[in-house]
């Protein structure tokens, strides 16, 4: 199980006595997610992620190619983004 990997304890065992648990729903409904996340207070929005960059390779000849036409351009510094994005998971 993979869930028992990555988390080294098994989902469907308690916690407390270490009895084993059983399914008895899947919930597919989203307006039922939505209601269960809003009662015990979790955001029903994912999180945002900030957007994919290209290759390292890509930036480095671009990097070096600017540098040469501006003497003063600074490689290491990056703007900081518009927007403050939450890359943690959160379930």
């Amino acid at each position: 199980m993979l869930l028992a990997r990555i988390y080294e304890a098994l989902p469907l065992s308690c916690t407390i006595c270490h009895s084993q648990m059983r399914i008895i729903a899947f919930i597919n409904d989203a307006g039922t997610v939505k209601k269960i996340l809003d009662h015990i207070g979790e955001s029903t929005q994912p999180p945002r992620i900030a957007p994919a960059r290209g290759p390292p390779l890509w930036e480095a000849a671009a990097a070096a190619e600017q540098a040469e036409n501006d003497p003063q351009w600074d490689s290491s510094a990056q703007s900081a983004p518009e927007i403050e994005f939450d890359q943690r998971i959160a379930w």
